[in-house]
């Protein structure tokens, strides 16, 4: 389908649902909404003074022509990381697609291409507005959630940019292939690291409770398995270094972690490259000292901040160059999704009946101003995302998490987070950010090395960065043997990883290594390991 004009436009307000048919230039009292069709995209504008407004929506009824006959498969995105829950499926316009979504024909297990075809719809990366979309048989729809927070945006008469609509056309290709395009079309402007990305994490043995000495016992081992590679590795200081358990303040270490900028020095003496973890919205103020001003606090939930307060923006670049000034050179910034709008529903980014301190801002506005503030207090450090918004940390964070925690204690959270966001999200990379589909978790007589090994050659060799969290007493002479083969493919991520089986599999076993197929059978012998993934 080429881009065009929708055929209808409503606008809805806090009172009112106000439907037309759709043209150039839509004016309803005080509203404004201006479309226009330059360079393959449209480009939607919304102008308003008092009127606050929830929700810019447009409708394309498809012609004779536009439609699709026969089967049809449809893929949509997350509003953040995957949940082991991304899949083709049939078309279902109930379904939430937040951001983008494909629709394809045929089956990637099928090697001759002829006939295939792909299209996508999605908004550039950096909207204005929280994006998502429906699809059915006879048209479709693009939601653009204008709110702030979960009230109508007041815009006081200001043009708000709401998005860029793109459309795309792929044919005789693979779908995977045609996702990979589709990707770089949505964002023209890439960030990705000056240097491949990849190292140790301890969360996934150490699940907050570490030390100064624990870091530095990892860093060494770190460092004996890269030895001899010309791009040296990380050690991400995962949480529990700071004085509250997930929770501010971030200007100093705890007890067992005295000091976090001698302790960047040392991990730096040893050849690898120190990282740090940090949730900029979470600060409760447990400590009476450490209280900050009322003002700052989200109206959604008093325990979190609200960026959009301008001090409250320059206190979290200054938590963001203190951590420079230490000597780390990555921030692993977590939780902005959920800090920022809480339990989300299926369509909505956020309940209604709160904003945020600055009304005049959009939701989507004020996520990408946090994450911009971050990336440029950051400098030169690389700026990884976790739970953070897809679609709007793009070009702002050098990576960013796509999958949801795997596990050093649980098979099945890893087979099924993992696994599926490797895939899954596997078209952003390079587009978007380089995609980081989480860690390796290696503890003494957890999940058995023939599983885990699987899972540590994927990521090994996806062409996008391998952590691993491995506690030293695990680290076997077999487990060194394979962790130092994996480091030293993954040290310059110049693999290709396709999956085969994705339109049919949430979980491919069918894969393309460097053109080489595989098949990985993901169960042992007794299938299915429990009725979760609920643990951790």
């Amino acid at each position: 389908m080429k881009i065009r004009l929708p055929d209808r436009l409503s606008v809805y307000t806090e009172d009112a649902c106000l439907g037309f048919d759709a043209a150039e230039r839509v004016e309803m009292g005080d509203i404004l909404v201006s479309l226009d069709i330059f360079r393959d995209a449209l480009s939607v504008f919304v102008s308003a003074d008092k009127t606050p407004l929830k929700y810019i929506k447009l409708r394309w009824n498809l012609s004779e022509d536009e439609r699709r006959r026969g089967s049809l498969k449809v893929l949509g995105d997350s509003w953040e990381r995957a949940y082991g829950d991304l899949e083709w499926h049939s078309v279902n316009p109930e379904r939430c697609l937040p951001f983008y979504f494909l629709v394809s024909n045929g089956s990637d297990q099928e090697r001759d291409r002829l006939g295939r075809f792909t299209e996508g719809f999605g908004v550039k990366v950096q909207a204005g507005a929280m994006c998502f979309w429906n699809y059915d048989g006879s048209g479709i729809t693009l939601w653009m959630d204008v709110r702030c927070g979960g009230d109508g945006v007041i815009l006081g008469g200001r043009t708000l940019h709401a998005s860029d609509i793109v459309f795309g056309e792929y044919r005789n290709m693979s779908a995977y292939e045609a996702a990979e395009h589709f990707c770089h079309v949505m964002s023209p402007v890439t960030l990705t690291p000056p240097h491949k990305v990849y190292g140790f994490n301890n969360w996934y043995y150490a699940y907050g409770k570490s030390s100064h000495e624990q870091i530095m016992r990892d860093t060494r081992l770190a460092a004996s398995l890269c030895r001899g590679l010309a791009n040296p590795p990380y050690m991400v200081i995962d949480d529990g270094w700071q004085p509250n358990a997930c929770d501010g303040p971030w200007d100093r270490g705890n007890e067992r972690f005295p000091d976090m900028a001698a302790l960047a020095r040392e991990i730096k003496a040893e050849g690898v490259r120190p990282g740090i973890w940090v949730r900029y919205l979470a600060d409760r103020g447990l400590t009476q000292k450490d209280t900050i001003p009322s003002e700052w606090r989200s109206m959604r939930d008093e325990r979190f901040i609200d960026p959009s307060h301008p001090d409250a923006l320059a206190h979290i670049a200054g938590i963001t160059k203190r951590f420079v000034d230490w000597g780390y050179e990555l921030i692993k910034q977590d939780f902005t999704t959920m800090d920022l709008f809480g339990k989300r529903s299926a369509d909505k980014i956020t309940e209604d009946g709160w904003h945020f301190y600055d009304r005049s801002r959009t939701s989507a506005e004020i996520t990408v101003e946090l994450y911009r503030t971050i990336k440029k207090a950051a400098g030169d450090a690389v700026v990884i995302g976790c739970n953070a918004v897809t679609h709007l940390c793009a070009g702002l964070c050098e990576l960013n998490r796509t999958g949801d925690d795997t596990s050093g204690r649980y098979w099945s959270r890893t087979r099924n987070r993992g696994v599926n966001a490797v895939a899954f999200h596997g078209p952003q990379n390079g587009a978007f950010y380089t995609c980081d589909a989480d860690c390796v978790g290696i503890l003494p007589g957890r999940i058995p090395w023939e599983l885990n090994r699987k899972w540590l050659e994927l990521v090994s060799k996806s062409g996008t960065p391998l952590f691993v969290s491995c506690d030293p007493d695990a680290a076997t002479d077999e487990v060194c043997r394979d962790l130092r083969r994996a480091f030293e493919i993954n040290s310059v991520q110049e693999n290709r990883l396709v999956p085969l089986d994705w339109m049919e599999n949430v979980c491919p076993r069918r894969w393309l290594f460097d053109g080489e197929e595989k098949d990985i059978n993901w169960f042992d012998a007794d299938g299915r390991e429990d009725f979760g993934p609920v643990k951790y």
